[in-house]
């Protein structure tokens, strides 16, 4: 018994605001994505669809040859059911192994928990019918059309991936690099599905949308993590080699992990990593290092 609670206080107490912020946020971006849908289908009539969707949709009709076709279809199934996660997996389990947290593994997978429902309510809440198949690219989809499920999940899993690579890499062309390739990608996503004609210009913006939103949420709850342990004084962030830091009536910071204890400088709180580890003497030298969870 004593094993169980001595778990629950290394991993589940120090995430329990993180867990709370991120079950708040993301019931409201469920809420707001029902709510959407609801406008949406009052305000999205045929009107609205000839001032955006049928022009964008007409002009990626324009631009389309076999070869381009191919190289959409391609990139596209990358955001895909299979593509997605795979490719999430990948990155989450290389971050995880350079930051020895399991920070990466609980925002990219609560994120993306969130928008997979958030795109399963929409789309049978609203039912809006995928432009034609005349008007689209082989393979045709059959699933409802709003929000794009493409553009949602990739906002969110890409998005957060990038909050934490500019977490993890200190080097700024690194960061930039990371917010560069990735907003490209996001970008691509949704267009290649109004490119394909599997998806409504609207579509597409929704999904942005509301996987902006989510992502500021997410970030959100891992920026109050932070504080509310400085505000106790609980130290850095859970790590795999120190579980969990704790501090003595005299100023003595142990670890539970058993290594020797670490005085305090003058019985000042210890320290607290806001996510990005600092690597030497900060000037910058250092690509990467373990950050806080």
């Amino acid at each position: 018994m004593s094993t169980v609670r001595d778990r629950v206080d290394k991993w589940i107490k120090p995430y329990a605001a993180l867990w709370l912020t991120m079950i708040i946020g993301g019931s409201l971006v469920i809420t707001l994505a029902l709510l959407g849908a609801e406008v949406y289908s009052d305000v999205v009539d045929e009107e609205g669809l000839a001032s955006l969707d049928i022009p964008a949709l007409e002009y990626s009709q324009s631009l389309r040859n076999p070869e381009v076709d191919a190289f959409a279809t391609g990139f596209t199934n990358v955001g895909g059911g299979i593509g997605m996660p795979i490719l999430a997996s990948i990155l989450t389990a290389w971050l995880t192994f350079l930051s020895r947290t399991w920070r990466p593994i609980v925002l990219v997978g609560g994120a993306a928990l969130v928008s997979t429902l958030a795109t399963t309510l929409g789309k049978r809440l609203v039912g809006r019918t995928r432009p034609d198949h005349s008007e689209a690219v082989p393979p045709f989809e059959t699933s409802p059309s709003f929000p794009s499920g493409h553009t949602l999940n990739t906002t969110v899993v890409i998005g957060v991936l990038i909050y934490l690579m500019c977490l993890q890499f200190q080097v700024l062309w690194a960061r930039i690099a990371a917010i560069t390739v990735g907003t490209i990608f996001i970008v691509a996503m949704g267009l290649s599905r109004v490119f394909l004609g599997h998806h409504w210009m609207t579509d597409v913006m929704a999904g942005w949308f509301l996987g902006l939103a989510w992502v500021g949420i997410v970030i959100l709850a891992h920026r109050l993590f932070h504080v509310m342990r400085r505000r106790e004084h609980a130290g850095p962030a859970p790590t795999f080699e120190h579980p969990v830091l704790r501090e003595d009536h005299s100023g003595v910071e142990e670890s539970t992990t058993g290594t020797a204890p670490k005085e305090n400088d003058g019985g000042a709180p210890p320290r607290v990593d806001d996510g990005a580890s600092q690597s030497g003497t900060g000037s910058g030298r250092q690509g990467s290092g373990p950050a806080a969870g």
